[in-house]
């Protein structure tokens, strides 16, 4: 199964194999995408991936940046860098989706404001990612007023539709790993009173206005993803208070907000839940009826054809095992190892330079 051909909405790949969004820091100081990306890019393509997602990118020139050099899609200047990426890898035949990422109350760096909003005014927890060039605790960020959320809403749309003037294949909303929407829905960073916060319902809010949101603006045409986990890129331990059942009322009502797929990012791989003996891209599956791309270990060609074939999961996103060797899916056809990844490959920061000098000194390439 890992071989056969898929739709994901409208675009067809060829096999299971997906690029998961990985965080670089290598844009432009302004956040334009440069050659060091495409290179970066056009390797995923030539090395036999189905489908690639982008690293999370910022979208507006205000509070969405999380990141020192991350790529944007927030003006002309940066379509027209993503252009050529997307341009080079549609001419190796594979498609390419766009993440958009507001970072929220996690800011590390941002250029153009000097300070962050969240639902609530509360102080993340857990310190910057020293790899993403960030250290010491995040600041306290403002809480975001109700109109604010209306114009971040619509700031969505706007950044999805320069996505599809780049010639993107499709939309990727990262819901996920303690950014702006999992903010939201999570309840020891949203406190309101108001009907963004209180329950699960109220909080999971804000999701689903996006995803129509940017539905709206893209079209059925172009295919709609959203991110979702339980844990956080500051919070590795998180679950869901309400368990199962927080799991059946967050994927049904994503579902009917109307994304194409659900993408499941989990920290400690894919992995029971709940005591349930289910995985959460399973409880995805059943709880949304659409189609789920699980992430999460699944490196591993075994376990990752298995959870295809418990029809856990659509597709397999893979980050690490794809960032040690962009050839991953074209060498498990022939039946040789794949790199293994490597902590010092993003050591002392996660930048593409840095990963291919570390290949070039240690790796037979």
């Amino acid at each position: 199964m890992l071989f056969s051909p898929e739709k994901l909405g409208n675009i067809n790949v060829k096999n299971r194999f997906i690029v998961a969004p990985m965080t670089r820091v290598s844009a432009n100081p302004e956040g334009t995408p440069n050659n060091e990306m495409q290179n970066y890019y056009v390797d995923y393509a030539l090395g036999g991936f189905g489908l690639i997602i982008t690293e999370g990118t910022y979208f507006d020139e205000l509070h969405s940046q999380g990141y020192e050099n991350q790529p944007g899609i927030a003006n002309q200047s940066h379509v027209e860098g993503w252009r050529k990426i997307v341009d080079a890898v549609h001419k190796k035949n594979v498609p390419i989706i766009q993440q958009l990422l507001h970072a929220g109350a996690l800011i590390q760096k941002n250029r153009y404001v000097s300070h962050a909003i969240s639902p609530s005014p509360i102080q993340p927890v857990g310190e910057m990612a020293p790899r993403y060039i960030g250290s010491g605790r995040f600041p306290i960020p403002r809480e975001i007023e109700k109109d604010e959320i209306k114009q971040v809403i619509g700031s969505y749309g706007d950044a999805a539709a320069r996505s599809m003037e780049a010639g993107f294949d499709g939309i990727e909303i990262h819901g996920a790993n303690g950014y702006l929407p999992d903010q939201f829905l999570t309840t020891y960073t949203n406190k309101r009173e108001d009907e963004f916060g209180g329950t699960l319902e109220n909080r999971l809010r804000f999701h689903c206005e996006v995803v129509k949101e940017v539905r709206k603006s893209i079209g059925t045409n172009a295919t709609l993803g959203i991110r979702i986990s339980q844990t956080k890129i500051n919070d590795f331990e998180h679950e869901w208070p309400g368990q199962v059942n927080d799991a059946k009322i967050i994927f049904s009502r994503i579902a009917e907000a109307g994304p194409d797929y659900i993408h499941i990012s989990t920290h400690k791989g894919l992995v029971d839940v709940f005591d349930s003996k289910r995985n959460l891209a399973s409880l995805a599956k059943e709880y949304s009826g659409i189609t789920v791309i699980g992430c999460g270990g699944l490196h591993d060609h075994i376990k990752a054809q298995r959870v295809l074939e418990d029809g856990d999961a659509d597709f397999i996103a893979i980050g690490k095992g794809a960032l040690a060797d962009p050839g991953l899916p074209n060498k498990i056809s022939t039946g040789t190892s794949p790199s293994i990844f490597d902590p010092d490959m993003i050591s002392p920061v996660a930048t593409i330079s840095n990963t291919r000098d570390w290949k070039s000194k240690n790796l037979q390439v």
